[in-house]
């Protein structure tokens, strides 16, 4: 059969899946996954560590309004943001560009936050393109992810770990020793992220990001990954029927000993090939 016309449900899928019904319901899905977590941590005297993205976006206003309704201590939390679009000097885009995943978090989750939760510099960390190792580092130091929060490109990215372009030839497990690095991106990215942010002006996408590795996701104890993109019908499919392959590295997830997926239903449902 056809991997594209493949039903995705609870009870036939080799990921375990779970299927909301709207794009808030996801944001509200991540919130509270992050807030219950902390919670949990404080109790038992640990740290809460923490790989994010920027997209999907909005989950973080949310978190913050749970925090404001229900204050929680916050000096136990690690963020590790994945990645950040570079200029093309290989330096990171000023906070103050639309496109900067820094300044969206300082806007959408730092700023916001009450003072007495506010994160300090130290807790929000994102890859710095001329260390990228140190970031790789702390998160050792710290003993590792407890959740990582991912989205999934077009072309199977998680973070900008993009697919080989055609000819490169890289291993599944090559692939899942990448660590923290400066990358170009790939055109189906550049292309996508386009629609997504800029309305389809491709060109002002920038073409060199710094990510975290795949080695840094892979080596966190859970993955929880969402899907609320119409385009991201085909992409889970891949996912979780198509071969398991480094040309699609949200394949290799299949791989991890406990993933999750959470999607919208207008994602869970077929993709519908026709002209519009």
């Amino acid at each position: 059969m056809d991997i594209y016309q493949r039903e995705i449900s609870p009870d036939r899928s080799p990921l375990p899946v779970e299927i909301v019904e709207t794009d808030t319901d996801l944001y509200y899905h991540i919130a509270l996954t992050l807030y219950f977590q902390i919670e949990r941590n404080n109790a038992a005297g640990r740290d809460s560590v923490f790989i994010l993205p920027v997209g999907p976006v909005y989950q973080y206003r949310r978190l913050v309004w749970l925090c404001r309704q229900r204050p929680l201590d916050l000096s136990r939390l690690h963020c590790f943001f994945m990645d950040e679009y570079l200029d093309e000097g290989g330096k990171r885009i000023p906070a103050d560009h639309p496109l900067s995943f820094r300044g969206f978090i300082q806007r959408e989750l730092i700023d916001p936050m009450p003072g007495e939760m506010k994160l300090k510099a130290d807790q929000v960390l994102f890859p710095d393109p001329a260390d990228p190792a140190g970031y790789d580092r702390r998160l050792e130091w710290l003993g590792g992810a407890g959740i990582c929060v991912a989205g999934v490109g077009i072309n199977g990215h998680l973070a900008f770990n993009e697919a080989p372009e055609p000819g490169e030839q890289i291993g599944k497990e090559e692939f899942k020793a990448l660590s923290t690095r400066v990358i170009p991106l790939t055109r189906e990215t550049i292309t996508i992220n386009s629609n997504t942010a800029l309305r389809g002006a491709f060109e002002q996408i920038p073409k060199k990001a710094v990510t975290i590795g795949f080695k840094q996701i892979f080596d966190s104890e859970r993955i929880l990954v969402y899907f609320n993109r119409p385009w991201q019908s085909a992409v889970v499919r891949k996912l979780l029927f198509g071969e398991i392959t480094a040309r699609f590295p949200a394949s290799l997830l299949r791989e991890h000993a406990n993933v999750q997926l959470v999607m919208t239903r207008a994602v869970a449902e077929k993709p519908e090939f026709q002209l519009r």
